[in-house]
């Protein structure tokens, strides 16, 4: 790997001024100057003593394909070649199945990028279509049946304008159907398969209009419907193809579902009513009569209720289950219907018939995470994801007359036995307010290496992102590797303002409450003091995204109570990132964080701003950013990383040229990944 120093900074040294005044003070005043000496030559050797006696803090710069890194020192290969065995381990991602049970879709990755693969049967090669520079993370293949070809998505270097493509599978040719500039999304196919409709920002980058195109003549777009926003998207599109449901999203609390006559061009909202309602899922049933609609409307929970069309009323909603229900799905022709329901992150999956509404539990899916699932075009078979903690993902077919349950991929593990990973356990544990009376308990996932009686491990508290998400079980490479090869217990909490756990949870971190989030991390460790085997003295946070700026508030807020810590992509300053995210975005975020235009919001913001406090950054710090990032723009990290550079504190600093929200090349994964292994390895485990 090419390898470029780029610079050495050299830092000011203010507290040796005060002893170079003393010598230069002395050097006017002793005897043993001679007078011929001019006042110039003393200066000169003033200041050359006064750099040989400073010591030297030093910014190191390199360039490494295409990472920009600031004072990441050199990785030992060993550590590299540690890491690497975890890098190497693929997945599989189901994402549709072919026609006349030809096969399936699934998303792996054999080069630096994910890519479409074709896997004709069971077990069966994958074999790989689709050769982009880019990752390609999912595919929707026509429903016509006189064409054999999908459309698929990608942007260019994270930005995330993304484009459509037409793969055709006859001739394994690829063409772009979209206008290779502006950002597209929602694509929903027409029953026929004739026709496509999208959403775009084309006509303006804040607000997403809705188009119908053919594959005929994709540059023909027709603009169906100007709206603004950036929040509109396409739930379904009836089998007449005369209707479409659309969800104006305004907060992950808050949507408004409206009913679109294509003929007539009429818009009407469906949810007449000043509650505020969060949906899920909208979707015609078999002869456009109703719609299933998923909301929370009411309850704590989603839930799924029939919306009859003519008396403009439901008229049957699913019993209260405990849990949010999540990943709806239908056959073909809208007979059978599956919901999976999210019992603290793990999967539960129902049928529900859609003329009874009776519904029950399908049997025999193991305990974990089922995901991306969908109806064979015949309406026999069900393929869906798979992974638990200790398994990675692939993909799968459930048989909906026999139940049985088909692999049809087995990942590669690398050098890795698949059967030594570490399985999480879930656990709860006491925050600082109350419900009901009760000490309110925080979800977590807890991940152990093996200890020696009487050891204390170190810990990394991991927090997602969003903050309107949740982690839940799943696999994850890195998380074995700090806790299979470091010797790190790995803590994952769903802090308030998560969601799967009520919709009053999730809104515990809004506006003015920012920091009660980071009150739920005091309070686990805390709680990490309690217990036996993990050492509070050694605690480190990382988390991406939102979760990168909770590490930044906790390096502010608790910088007492941890070591270090790993920021990827998160904002110093809530402020300055509603005002350079997307324009699409901005007023969606507004909701989760407050509004920076009104004053109180604004001067609440800039005093928990760790941009503001750099004073309390007392521990080494992490960072990563991508430069096309469109969500948490480059500025974000990069101002952090200057103020704490330029006031001598530690940061370690990887900026990649060609990402955006997140590290979709395995290149830049892998040295990013090490770079933490290092750093966490310096600065929590020692």
């Amino acid at each position: 790997m090419n390898i470029k120093v780029k610079e050495k900074i050299n830092l000011k040294f203010p507290i040796y001024i005060n002893r170079h005044i003393k010598l230069l003070i002395k050097i006017f005043t002793t005897n043993k100057i001679h007078h011929n000496m001019s006042i110039q030559k003393i200066l000169s050797a003033c200041i050359i003593a006064f750099l040989m006696q400073s010591p030297t803090v030093s910014s190191q710069k390199a360039e490494i394909g295409n990472l920009l890194t600031q004072n990441i020192p050199k990785i030992p290969e060993s550590l590299t070649e540690q890491m690497n065995r975890y890098n190497d381990i693929r997945t599989a991602t189901f994402t549709g199945w072919l026609k006349k049970e030809k096969g399936m879709l699934v998303v792996t990755r054999f080069g630096e990028t994910n890519q479409i693969h074709l896997v004709k049967e069971p077990m069966g090669m994958r074999k790989q279509l689709t050769f982009e520079k880019e990752p390609v993370n999912w595919a929707s293949v026509c429903p016509d049946t006189s064409v054999n070809g999908f459309i698929y998505g990608k942007d260019v270097g994270g930005n995330e304008n993304f484009q459509f493509h037409y793969f055709n599978l006859d001739n394994s040719s690829s063409r772009l159907l979209t206008d290779g500039k502006s950002k597209h999304g929602s694509l929903q196919w027409s029953h026929s398969g004739k026709r496509f409709a999208y959403t775009s920002n084309r006509r303006n980058p804040a607000d997403m209009d809705l188009y119908i195109a053919s594959l005929a003549n994709p540059s023909d777009a027709k603009l169906i419907l100007e709206r603004k926003g950036g929040g509109w998207g396409i739930s379904d599109w009836s089998k007449d193809e005369k209707y479409m449901i659309l969800q104006e999203y305004i907060s992950v609390n808050q949507s408004n579902l409206h009913l679109l006559n294509l003929e007539s061009g009429e818009l009407s909202q469906i949810n007449l009513t000043d509650d505020i309602i969060a949906f899920t899922v909208a979707f015609f049933n078999s002869d456009g009569t109703g719609i299933f609609i998923g909301s929370d409307q009411g309850r704590e929970f989603s839930y799924l209720s029939f919306y009859d069309l003519k008396k403009k009323q439901y008229t049957w909603s699913l019993p209260e289950m405990g849990w949010d229900v999540q990943g709806v799905n239908y056959n073909r022709e809208r007979t059978k219907i599956i919901f999976r329901l999210n019992k603290n992150g793990f999967s539960e999956l129902f049928t529900l018939d859609p003329k009874t509404f009776t519904h029950s539990n399908m049997k025999g899916f193991p305990e974990g995470i089922v995901g991306s699932f969908s109806f064979s075009r015949d309406g026999q078979s069900l393929g869906f994801n798979y992974q638990n903690s200790a398994q990675s993902q692939d993909a799968y077919s459930y048989d909906l007359k026999s139940g049985k349950i088909t692999r049809w991929t087995e990942s590669e593990m690398g050098s890795l036995d698949r059967n030594s990973f570490v399985s999480c356990s879930a656990i709860e544990y006491p925050s600082f307010d109350k419900v009901n009376g009760q000490t309110r308990k925080i979800p977590a996932f807890l991940y152990k290496p093996k200890t020696e009686p009487g050891e204390k491990l170190p810990v990394l508290i991991s927090i997602h992102g969003g903050p309107e998400s949740q982690s839940v079980p799943n696999f994850s490479s890195n998380t074995q590797f700090m806790v299979k090869d470091l010797g790190i217990a790995v803590l994952v909490p769903n802090i308030r303002g998560s969601t799967g756990y009520g919709k009053t949870y999730t809104t515990l971190d809004n506006g003015f409450l920012r920091l009660d989030a980071v009150k739920d991390i005091e309070y686990l460790i805390q709680w990490i003091g309690t217990q036996p085997d993990l050492d509070a003295s050694r605690i480190a946070v990382m988390g991406g995204s939102y979760g990168g700026t909770m590490v930044l508030m906790c390096m502010t807020e608790l910088g007492d109570k941890i070591r270090c810590g790993v920021d990827l992509f998160g904002s110093s300053n809530i402020v300055t990132f509603l005002k350079n995210t997307s324009s699409y975005r901005q007023d969606l975020r507004r909701v989760e964080y407050g509004d920076e235009r009104d004053p109180a919001m604004e001067k609440f913001l800039q005093e928990i701003a760790p941009l503001n406090k750099l004073d309390k950054f007392t521990k080494p710090i992490f960072i990563y950013q991508g430069k096309n990032d469109p969500r948490v723009p480059l500025s974000e990290s990069e101002q952090i990383v200057d103020a704490l550079s330029k006031n001598g504190k530690t940061v370690w600093y990887v900026m990649a040229k060609d990402e955006g929200h997140g590290l979709g090349k395995k290149p830049n994964r892998e040295f990013t990944y090490a770079a933490i292994a290092l750093f966490l390895q310096e600065h929590l485990i020692k």
